[in-house]
């Protein structure tokens, strides 16, 4: 079943983010399982969303690939996580791409 991952994470600077994404790669080399991803800052705080196939895939990609990179780059500490069945998703037509 899809899921909806909403973290929050106090302090992690933008310049943070962008190097663990660099690190990743996500956007060249798309994790298996993941359907959406933004992210934002709002009053010191990254707050992301994404969807996943599953919980599963998730914790694949944080096992193998995101949490490694975290350490590499210096980040630590854990964000505020909620993972949650989704109940609907619709994308409007003609959207597509990614950045």
């Amino acid at each position: 079943m899809a899921v909806v991952l909403s973290l929050f994470w106090e302090g992690l600077a933008p310049e943070q983010y962008d190097a663990a994404r660099e690190s990743v790669r996500w956007e060249e080399e798309v994790p298996e399982g993941l359907l959406l991803h933004v992210a934002w800052y709002e009053e010191g705080a990254l707050q992301v969303t994404d969807v996943w196939d599953d919980q599963a895939h998730f914790e694949r990609f944080f096992a193998d690939r995101l949490a490694p990179a975290l350490k590499e780059v210096g980040i630590s500490g854990e964000p505020e996580s909620r993972c949650l069945p989704l109940h609907r998703r619709f994308v409007a037509p003609g959207v597509s791409g990614a950045a």
